[in-house]
């Protein structure tokens, strides 16, 4: 079972309100996908939460526990550029609930805000510290300083979760944040020498690069008209789990085959990935294709 740990909220798109936050969306693309996954998340029993209860049952997604523990589901509102690109401003709680008990999790996503936000955060490392010897973990960057200063001390929450991660993934603009003296090259090459497994690069049109022990590989995008980018990063870092996932490749098991994969079945999971999130920007909104869309 994939435990996906992290903020959902509602996006005020143009005014309209939209189910959102990057986890939740994480969450969606898997369960779409057809992967076996529970979200730990919070929210409000509010008009925005119930918003948030129809998207996310109706996409099959399952709670690791009850999310609604918020007085107020967190917004973001969402201001769209000529190309399509979102910038956001937010209004959060970062409170996590723990998982309820007697669940055997294979594999861990964080990132993004749920990750550097307290007292969720705080839940987020305890997990990621906790599974381990037992999980694979994936790790998304995704910085939002709109959202959560990258500071010192959030620069040393992500260098922790960056040593117990498998798998990060990041934006070039990600890597600049966290590390803003550093090259992008060199932060890739820090990811590397904390022991993360693969480090995935996210490129925009350009597609997305792996970097392993092994060496680095290169996935051209997919050609797409783009609506809007909202949900693609997500999309995408779902797409590569569940990629992996159909190939055995989660659980503490696992590891040892994660870190040594060849380069070739990595371009294979990228390329996946890359169709995902082209299908995602093809869209209004965070709308991640199913299994059926993408493997057709």
């Amino acid at each position: 079972m994939i435990l996906v740990a992290g903020e959902s909220l509602v996006d005020l798109v143009d005014g309209v309100p939209s189910p959102g936050g990057s986890l939740a969306n994480v969450a969606v693309s898997l369960a779409r996908l057809g992967a076996p996954v529970r979200l730990l998340t919070a929210y409000a029993d509010d008009a925005d939460g119930r918003l948030l209860d129809e998207h996310l049952a109706a996409a099959g997604v399952r709670f690791a526990a009850d999310p609604h523990v918020l007085a107020r589901t967190s917004r973001a509102v969402a201001t769209l550029g000529a190309d399509g690109a979102a910038t956001y401003t937010f209004d959060l709680d970062g409170a996590l609930p723990v998982p309820d008990p007697g669940v055997t999790w294979t594999h861990l996503h964080l990132g993004s805000i749920g990750a550097l936000v307290p007292p969720g955060a705080d839940v987020v490392a305890g997990l990621a510290a906790e599974l381990r010897a037992t999980a694979t973990i994936s790790y998304d960057l995704n910085a939002r300083p709109a959202a959560v200063p990258v500071d010192a001390a959030a620069r040393t929450r992500i260098e922790a979760l960056v040593r117990l991660s498998d798998v990060v993934k990041a934006s070039d603009e990600d890597l600049l944040a966290w590390r803003p003296d550093s090259s992008v090259e060199e932060s890739a090459a820090h990811l590397l020498d904390l022991g993360v497994g693969a480090v995935v690069l996210t490129l925009g049109p350009a597609g997305s690069r792996c970097l392993t022990a092994l060496g680095e590989v290169l996935a051209p995008a997919e050609p797409v008209a783009v609506v809007d980018t909202i949900g693609a990063g997500d999309t995408f870092i779902a797409a590569v789990v569940d990629g992996l996932r159909r190939r055995d490749l989660l659980g503490g098991a696992a590891r040892d085959a994660l870190a040594t994969l060849p380069l070739a079945t990595w371009e294979e999971v990228l390329r996946r990935a890359g169709r995902a999130s082209a299908i995602t920007v093809s869209r209004r909104g965070a709308d991640p294709p199913t299994a059926a869309e993408l493997d057709v």
